[in-house]
């Protein structure tokens, strides 16, 4: 699921229907445009995919939930996508976004799809070109028959809800809630960035912070970008994080793990991190904290 710069160039010379999509997206509180930015500079031949576009609407106002097939398969067409097409994401911080892009094209099937590991700033501090000039629509015609959602890789409230009473690695039924928020949000001594929300965590669920999947490296002009861990190293971070007996039933299978974040944005980095080491048993819960801490029903938790 993860191609390196110079394997995407031989990519593109060899396969001619390769399609390339921008999933960047930014914080709310950010000052940066993924769109702006996009049109700045991309990577020749690529399309702007809008996360919180391409989306279902919610009862709670929550940007970029998982679209309806019917969405999706509109998206794909207009991109040129058909369901055979190779598709390559990228996004402009390195590994950020574009993980989450990759898991709703798995939710909805897609199979021939990956990820640009370390982005745009990657692909442009090893040389490759990119594309300043105004974007051209595309003129590829595509249909993509609306597929159906598949629910191994997806969890509801209502099931992470039922899910917190039980105690992973004790209950055989519980499944380990891992939160990639930093640390200081899930022990509620740090603000959500988002006003008036609640910060803590979900009861029984255990924090492993999304960068702790992800290496900062700095390009020779100074930019910086990230890229996701060797196996070692992300089977360390988890091993850390765990215990080696539990995380062991971890890349066993004996235990299944919903990933959690702010938004259900990074929860999708833990998700590829998991899929790397062979770990299948891996859902995101779409709403993540927003959508947990946003109803007053909701029990949090604010101690380790």
């Amino acid at each position: 699921m993860l191609l390196s710069p110079t394997r995407l160039s031989q990519l593109l010379r060899t396969e001619a229907g390769c399609i390339l999509l921008d999933a960047s997206w930014h914080m709310p509180n950010s000052p940066r445009n993924a769109r702006n930015e996009f049109l700045a500079r991309r990577i020749p031949g690529s399309n702007f995919l809008d996360l919180d576009e391409v989306a279902s609407p919610h009862d709670l106002g929550l940007k970029h939930m998982l679209p309806s097939g019917e969405v999706f398969a509109k998206a794909c067409e207009k991109f040129g996508i058909e369901p055979s097409s190779r598709v390559v994401i990228y996004d402009s911080h390195g590994v950020f976004s574009s993980p989450r892009a990759l898991w709703t094209f798995k939710c909805f099937g897609h199979q021939n799809v990956s990820i640009l590991d370390g982005g745009l700033p990657r692909w442009a501090a090893e040389g490759f070109p990119t594309d300043s000039n105004p974007p051209q629509d595309s003129t590829k015609t595509a249909t993509y028959p609306v597929p159906s959602l598949e629910s191994k890789p997806v969890r509801s409230y209502e099931e992470v809800v039922s899910n917190s009473g039980l105690i992973p690695f004790q209950s055989p039924a519980a499944e380990l809630v891992l939160d990639a928020r930093s640390r200081g949000r899930y022990l509620g001594t740090d603000p959500e960035p988002r006003p008036g929300l609640s910060s803590g965590h979900i009861p029984n669920s255990v924090s492993l912070p999304f960068n702790l999947f992800l290496e900062n490296n700095t390009a020779k002009d100074g930019s910086s970008y990230t890229t996701l861990l060797s196996e070692p190293q992300l089977r360390t971070a988890v091993v850390d994080t765990l215990g080696p007996e539990k995380a062991q039933a971890v890349f066993d299978g004996k235990v299944s793990v919903i990933a959690s974040c702010g938004s259900g944005m990074t929860a999708a980095i833990l998700w590829l991190g998991l899929q790397t080491l062979g770990v299948k048993q891996v859902a995101i819960y779409d709403e993540s904290w927003t959508g947990y801490a946003l109803r007053p029903s909701s029990r949090v938790e604010k101690s380790p």
